[in-house]
């Protein structure tokens, strides 16, 4: 990834509440939505909106899409990259 590409990430994610706190909450952790929901102190029915939002950016990915309950997330490469930029 380059420079201006890591750099507009930085912003979207720091742009909204909600995806930087998530997305500091997954961390360097795999967890179900209920616990990143649980950890950010966001609404559980709004963290599947973040997660959607993370995932088109490719910073979040989902280990076991085709299970309706119990997904799992962790960060993507390029997320684990920018989890110490993102402040």
């Amino acid at each position: 990834m380059d420079k201006e590409t890591e750099a507009k990430l930085i912003r979207y994610i720091q742009k909204s509440t909600y995806r930087h706190r998530a997305f500091k909450a997954i961390g360097r952790g795999v967890k179900m939505p209920k616990e990143i929901a649980e950890d950010s102190g966001i609404l559980q029915n709004h963290v599947s909106n973040v997660l959607r939002q993370l995932k088109e950016k490719e910073v979040v990915e989902c280990l076991n899409p085709k299970v309706r309950k119990g997904r799992l997330y962790r960060l993507s490469e390029d997320g684990l990259r920018l989890l110490d930029k993102v402040d």
